[in-house]
């Protein structure tokens, strides 16, 4: 049995089941079982039930908001949010069931044609972060394509993804194409990864498991997408708003407490508005609040864990520019932490997964772009500045996958999202999302 606690309090909010080797080798059995059946559902149908199915997170939206931030230990008005893009990303791949296309391409002597087929069993790993929304932008694009799929939550956080498989089945998608499987990523995940019958993996966590997943992966060639960690730069020139740029900072790394791998914890200033930017956003960050995560008005709840406060803690080794207040009690919790640091730091360089921010000043364009690509991962950013041509610049310069120009925003439904070097590979979200649970089948027809 595995026990659920609520990070906040430190109570037990469940006892869970945990899967092991055979659990896991059954719902793998049940997927290939059911493949042939969804498959061959037609597009019309298929969008119905997914569209049914983002009805039904709509309709219990509030239930499920509760239920992730009990176990996550998230601000229930994030909550909300979170599972309401759930909803927009569901009724945006129902959309994308029958627009899928192949195409025809003038060959001599016939007719050549592709087809988008998909793969058939596809393995989903999860983190506990966002454990519903990212299992959403897995789930949406993996059954548009007609796979079926055995998804393993994160073993802190499995929650809401059972009541989701629940819903699932109220709205009509048949038994054994969505398979919840709750336990040990090093059980249930790597059987997931080694078994012959699962075509593809899709992960989501640390870049140290992604090596992992990519080893285990290669024994029987499946496809794999890769989702793994982060250390976002938010780039602020002088010229930039800002009040506006140090305002919005906070949110860009403390939101999730900071547990975001798009969390923009390098932030990087422009050593001419250094002391100025460092004086609002000190500003800003005291005006963060922190506490219960079932107040609307919160802001910043706990870590997910005792073990994990432990890691971030270990990064701050120096008295910092700004540490903020938590709640006395119990509850996992650690207070939004600005420390002011060179580039080779720790601090800097590796992924605190918690509420510490490292400020970083620059000389000029050229120092910042070298800055901000002298790092490992590059999944997420900001870039700050009124000089359109300095945006773009630096936005064509910097090494990541996902950019935001004068706003932190880094993900939408509609739009691709993906990292570059060790923040991973593949895409997920928008039509681009679709690539990687579908092969291309070319076929040649002779009029000859």
């Amino acid at each position: 049995m595995s026990t659920i606690l609520n990070p906040a309090t430190e109570e037990v909010i469940a006892e869970i089941e945990a899967a092991g080797v055979e659990e896991t080798d059954a719902a793998v059995a049940r997927a290939k079982e059911a493949f042939p059946a969804w498959r061959a559902v037609s597009p019309a149908d298929r969008a119905r039930l997914l569209r049914r199915l983002a009805t039904l997170v709509e309709e219990n939206l509030e239930e499920l908001a509760r239920i992730e931030s009990r176990n996550v230990g998230k601000p229930i008005a994030g909550a909300r949010g979170e599972v309401g893009m759930v909803a927009q990303v569901f009724h945006y791949y129902a959309g994308a069931v029958d627009k899928n296309f192949g195409e025809t391409i003038p060959v001599a002597g016939g007719i050549d044609m592709t087809f988008r087929e998909p793969l058939g069993v596809v393995g989903l790993i999860v983190p506990w972060n966002f454990p519903l929304n990212i299992a959403s932008w897995k789930l949406g694009p993996a059954l548009a394509c007609g796979n079926t799929v055995v998804l393993k939550p994160a073993e802190l956080t499995p929650l809401s993804a059972l009541r989701l498989a629940e819903l699932a089945l109220e709205a009509g998608i048949p038994e054994g194409v969505l398979n919840v499987l709750p336990g040990k990523g090093s059980v249930v995940g790597q059987r997931l990864i080694e078994h012959p019958d699962v075509a593809k993996i899709g992960f989501t966590g640390s870049t140290e498991v992604g090596e992992s997943v990519m080893r285990g992966a290669a024994a029987t060639i499946k496809r794999v997408t890769l989702e793994l960690g982060g250390k976002s730069a938010n780039v602020v020139f002088a010229d930039a708003d800002l009040e506006k740029a140090a305002a919005a900072a906070p949110y860009a790394v403390f939101d999730n407490a900071g547990q975001d791998c798009c969390a923009r914890s390098r932030i990087l200033v422009e050593a001419s508005a250094y002391d100025r930017f460092a004086e609002l956003l000190v500003e800003a960050t005291r005006g963060l609040r922190v506490g219960d995560p079932e107040d609307d008005a919160t802001e910043m709840g706990p870590l997910v864990s005792a073990a994990h406060r432990e890691t971030v803690a270990s990064f701050v080794e120096a008295e910092p520019l700004y540490r903020g207040d938590t709640p006395d009690g119990k509850g996992f919790w650690y207070p939004a932490t600005l420390i002011e640091a060179r580039p080779e730091d720790r601090v800097a360089r590796e992924e605190v997964f918690g509420p510490v921010a490292a400020l970083i000043p620059f000389a000029d364009e050229a120092d910042a772009i070298r800055i901000a690509n002298d790092s490992e991962y590059g999944l997420s950013g900001s870039i700050w500045t009124e000089n359109g041509g300095r945006a773009l610049r630096v936005a064509r310069a910097i090494d990541t996958g996902v950019l935001s120009i004068n706003s932190n925003s880094s993900v939408r439904p509609s739009t691709p999202f993906g990292g570059f070097k060790r923040s991973g590979f593949g895409r997920e979200l928008g039509m681009h999302g679709l690539a990687g649970y579908s092969e291309v089948k070319n076929v040649f027809y002779s009029t000859e």
